[in-house]
């Protein structure tokens, strides 16, 4: 391909620098930060790696690429942020292990009751919280069956769960789930699952999605958890929920409205285990190279002319 102007606004080090600029070949690279691009970095970029501000965007003519370092796109779709024309390409599948592990950690934390205990620590309190749950021969339902929550299945799975996928499509059923359906079987599902976790994205059929009638449909003493989109859930139902014991608890990695104001209700709930969305990015370091292979994969195949990874639709 001619040369082009690559934009890079991801944390690389020089290795990933390496990679990048072989699999590219003729091209003049500019590496920054997402804070750090300006205006002018981007409306000459043909190529950008990385989250920019959408906002950096609205004259960024050249544009015929935006490789984005995150699995969600939701910023970046609707209609006139990108150039009619441009290629947007997500990091979907750079996050399933670092995000399903995350929340698998919260929900066996809140099957314990640890989150509980951690607070009878801090207030000097030697209790006995009661029953406790086990995953093993537990009904786990995987709202959002995709990367993230087939690898949160693998977990389960593996631990003894009977695990339900459900996804907006019907495909082959993972080796992780028991059983897969779409989403116009959910309803039909809530009230089997002992915990039901969500990894939906953001989009028009899905905010607001998780309200009072569905968690209503959960069953009693089941516990929700989303690591996926903070906007799908209802906040003031789920805390209603959690309030009338109705849940046994909530362990959120994404929050609506996030960052979670101060004085928000949520934070005073104690059977709502909240974590301020820190279960992506690069917090698990392997995950940085994650998001390098596949743009260094998508590079080669935008020079050899072939079919994109990940292609987003705006």
């Amino acid at each position: 391909m001619e040369e082009k102007n690559i934009l890079v606004v991801v944390p690389v080090e020089e290795r990933h620098k390496e990679k990048l600029e072989q699999a590219a070949g003729k091209a003049s690279f500019t590496y920054t930060s997402i804070t750090g691009a300006t205006r002018e970095q981007v409306e000459q970029a043909d190529i950008i790696f990385g989250n920019v501000a959408p906002g950096l965007l609205k004259n960024a003519t050249r544009l015929q690429w935006l490789q984005l370092n995150s699995a969600g796109a939701d910023p970046y779709v609707p209609k006139g942020i990108l150039p009619e024309n441009a290629i947007l390409t997500s990091s979907s599948g750079a996050y399933g292990k670092a995000v399903a592990q995350h929340m698998f950690a919260m929900l066996l934390a809140m099957q314990k009751k640890l989150h509980l205990y951690r607070d009878d620590q801090r207030n000097h309190v030697w209790g006995d919280r009661g029953n406790v749950t086990s995953i093993e021969d537990s009904k786990v339902l995987v709202v959002g069956a995709g990367d993230i929550g087939t690898y949160f299945a693998k977990l389960a799975h593996a631990l003894g769960a009977y695990v339900i996928g459900v996804k907006r499509t019907q495909g082959p059923c993972p080796e992780s789930m028991d059983e897969l359906h779409t989403m116009e079987d959910l309803e039909q599902l809530l009230p089997q699952a002992d915990a039901v976790v969500s990894f939906l994205p953001s989009t028009e059929e899905t905010r607001g999605m998780f309200n009072a009638r569905l968690f209503t449909l959960m069953k009693a003493g089941s516990n929700f958890l989303n690591g996926g989109r903070g906007n799908t859930v209802h906040t003031e139902d789920l805390c209603q929920a959690l309030v009338s014991g109705h849940l046994a608890g909530a362990a959120l990695d994404v929050t609506y409205p996030e960052p979670l104001p101060e004085d928000h209700p949520l934070w005073d709930i104690p059977n709502a285990y909240i974590t301020p969305h820190v279960s992506g990015f690069y917090h698990l370091p392997e995950t940085l190279d994650r998001v390098v292979d596949i743009c260094t994969e998508n590079l080669r195949r935008y020079r050899e002319g072939e079919p994109l990874k990940n292609v987003v639709a705006h």
